[in-house]
């Protein structure tokens, strides 16, 4: 049972990746096992069979979530921004509680309200500034695309895995977002038609991205365990503020240009499935991390 969770909420985090504005970090948090991931990462050196173990549900249920529901979230977001941006949001402030709860008791300095306001602006910054990505989907592949390939999938599994930052909404920035998305859905129906000359293309451009993004979650997962290890009411302060900048993301980048009554109340009703999902999935993990400290 507790693997078929562990599957559901990889489903989830991978889900969140793939949508502009959602952080797949945040949807971790938000259901208690950010911090039981990032562990076993990091200890995967030290533990390897365990850490394998732990991560094959929620690696599987994530790669669920990008290869088979991108096509279905694509489609709601596109047709129903308001409503979808509504649960993913109840996804992300069903785990609020949980997150608050690290900080609970601790003594509130200057430096932890400034770590708030400076990452609260960062994920809401990135949002305004990110424009309009280009149309273009298609890349050739070449010695200077596989390196660009690469340094994206560094850049953006670096950001999947900070909570409250979105990796699609990173590369949506640096112009990649359509050209990786397009790809995967690609690559996924080439390979039921196997066509082999499009899928060494497909395989050019996913294979280095897929690379980077491995290299990416190994050194800021280790950089994300020191956090937490040297200051871990600072760190959560500046994961706070990302996720309260998050919806205002979202929203803004859903496009959501009319409202009706009908809409509104629909969308109260996915943010608060959202929320109960989220709240439900992740009240019974032990989200306190190791060792932690409450103190400024």
């Amino acid at each position: 049972m507790n693997i078929v969770k562990e599957f559901l909420k990889g489903i989830l985090i991978g889900v969140a990746n793939i949508i502009p504005g959602v952080s797949g970090g945040t949807m971790a948090v938000s259901m208690g096992v950010y911090d039981k991931i990032i562990k076993s990462i990091t200890g995967m050196s030290k533990n390897f069979k365990k850490s394998i173990l732990t991560l094959l549900p929620y690696v599987i249920g994530a790669a669920t979530g990008i290869g088979i529901l991108s096509f279905v979230v694509r489609y709601v977001l596109s047709n129903y921004p308001m409503q979808t941006s509504g649960l993913f949001i109840g996804l992300i402030m069903g785990g609020l509680p949980i997150l608050v709860k690290q900080v609970k008791g601790a003594r509130f300095t200057a430096a932890n309200i400034i770590a708030f306001a400076v990452f609260f602006c960062i994920v809401t910054g990135m949002a305004f500034l990110s424009g309009n990505e280009s149309s273009t989907t298609d890349i050739a592949v070449n010695l200077g695309t596989v390196v660009q390939l690469f340094f994206i999938g560094v850049i953006a599994s670096a950001t999947m895995i900070i909570p409250g930052v979105s990796g699609s909404l990173v590369m949506m920035i640096c112009g990649f977002y359509g050209i990786i998305i397009s790809n995967i859905s690609n690559f996924i129906s080439l390979l039921l038609h196997f066509d082999k000359f499009a899928l060494i293309h497909g395989f050019g451009v996913l294979f280095p991205f897929g690379l980077g993004v491995l290299v990416g979650i190994g050194l800021v997962a280790k950089l994300i365990e020191i956090l937490f290890a040297k200051v871990p009411v600072l760190t959560y302060c500046a994961i706070l503020g990302l996720i309260v900048g998050s919806p205002i993301a979202i929203i803004y980048k859903a496009g959501i240009s009319s409202i009706s009554i009908l809409g509104a109340s629909v969308t109260v009703v996915t943010f608060c499935v959202g929320f109960a999902i989220s709240f439900f999935l992740g009240k019974d993990e032990n989200t306190e991390p190791e060792n932690v400290k409450l103190e400024s």
